[in-house]
């Protein structure tokens, strides 16, 4: 039987909307599009660089739960309703996934709060499973 949990973040907007952070499948680490909220505060930064952040270290902890972390990511999708706000990010996403270099995609599209201004989803695969 393939071992399927959830992660939660402790967002509201999982408990709102009804989805979970992450889901662990089997080896396959499937995380949800992550904003920069700091889900401890419910806060959110106006810089689209600190919220480039804030997604990572969101993403980050539901990795670590996860038993894998950045390294282990093999697909990253970028959600910006603004692409001119793509490339200030460019730092910070090389940082995480320059070694790494995870099949990825970037999407302008509306996100659910004018106040995001970027979305971070990423999959991968746990280590010695």
């Amino acid at each position: 039987m393939t071992e399927r949990r959830v992660i939660l973040s402790g967002s509201t907007f999982e408990e709102q909307i009804g989805y979970a952070r992450a889901v662990v499948d089997g080896d396959r680490v499937h995380v949800s599009g992550t904003t920069g909220f700091d889900y401890t505060t419910m806060t959110i930064s106006e810089d689209v660089v600190e919220q480039a952040e804030q997604c990572l270290r969101n993403i980050g902890a539901a990795l670590a739960e996860a038993g894998c972390g950045f390294a282990d990511v093999v697909r990253v999708r970028y959600l910006l309703p603004d692409r001119a706000d793509f490339e200030p990010c460019w730092p910070v996403l090389r940082r995480r996934f320059g070694d790494v270099r995870p099949a990825a995609t970037m999407m302008e599209c509306g996100l659910a709060d004018p106040r995001m201004k970027i979305e971070i989803e990423v999959d991968a695969r746990r280590p010695g499973i």
